[in-house]
């Protein structure tokens, strides 16, 4: 019997080697991933320790494939570079799929990416939708697609004849909370990411109210170009993180919206 089970156990062994070599990793045994973490919530450092949404998610998909997550933190713009260059396996860091980006690497899709209304903390204003901007003061950052959102807000309050949002442009989404935190503004608007962590930082302070709006952005895991070997792997083993209620529990853990789910 032990005999049986240690063959059984040596044949599991090769096969998940065979896999792994034919996957080409970049280390044998690991799954070697690029990540630039300044991108709270998720990827970031806390006290000299890399953590978010991506990094956990990448070891339980790591683990599904019988790897060790390996990371290498690098800036942003370097990430491509590196993934076509076979220093990193993937790219992890919260990477939103767009055409140019996609003509460089194919990608493996896991959450949708919206924008929210963050009010002060039990938004006394009932201030839970776009329609409810009108009359109100909304910060934003200067030049980001939140500030596009604000001036179509303007002009359909105008337009249906109620008291035009006041839209505060701001350097950052820092200043923007700031002038929330100050009754200079009565909300802000901002990507989900960006509104899950500051409520996660300061939950007494702010909430997210109502819906995700502009909902269409995706985010996802880079792989090579035409590498669909690791491609339907990576796939696969996401899948297995869904269906195990991992992905669930880590949209929650980081104050990331259920509707934020693509599966």
């Amino acid at each position: 019997m032990l005999k049986t089970l240690l063959a059984f156990s040596l044949t599991l062994a090769c096969t998940a080697v065979q896999a792994q070599g034919a996957l080409g990793l970049v280390a044998p045994g690991k799954l070697t991933y690029g990540t630039a973490a300044t991108f709270a919530p998720f990827e970031y450092m806390q006290d000299g320790k890399l953590v978010g949404f991506d990094i956990e998610f990448i070891g339980a998909i790591a683990q599904h494939m019988a790897l060790a997550p390996a990371v290498l933190n690098i800036d942003f713009a370097g990430l491509i570079p590196a993934l076509q260059g076979k220093r990193v396996d993937v790219i992890n860091s919260g990477m939103y799929i767009n055409p140019k980006r996609a003509e460089q690497v194919d990608f493996v899709p896991y959450m949708t990416i919206g924008n929210e209304i963050v009010p002060h903390a039990g938004n006394p204003l009932r201030i839970a939708s776009r329609a409810d901007s009108c009359g109100h003061g909304i910060a934003v950052t200067l030049g980001a697609i939140e500030e596009v959102y604000a001036r179509q807000d303007v002009e359909a309050c105008q337009k249906a004849g109620k008291p035009e949002p006041v839209v505060m442009t701001l350097p950052t989404a820092q200043d923007s909370a700031l002038a929330v935190r100050q009754g200079r503004a009565d909300a802000l608007f901002d990507s989900s990411p960006g509104a899950a962590q500051m409520v996660s930082q300061l939950p007494d302070t702010f909430e997210v109210a109502g819906a995700p709006f502009e909902a269409n952005t995706q985010v996802g895991i880079a792989v090579r170009k035409g590498d669909t070997a690791l491609k339907d792997a990576i796939d696969a083993a996401m899948h297995e993180v869904v269906k195990d209620g991992t992905y669930a529990a880590l949209l929650k853990k980081y104050n990331l919206p259920a509707s934020s789910s693509i599966f």
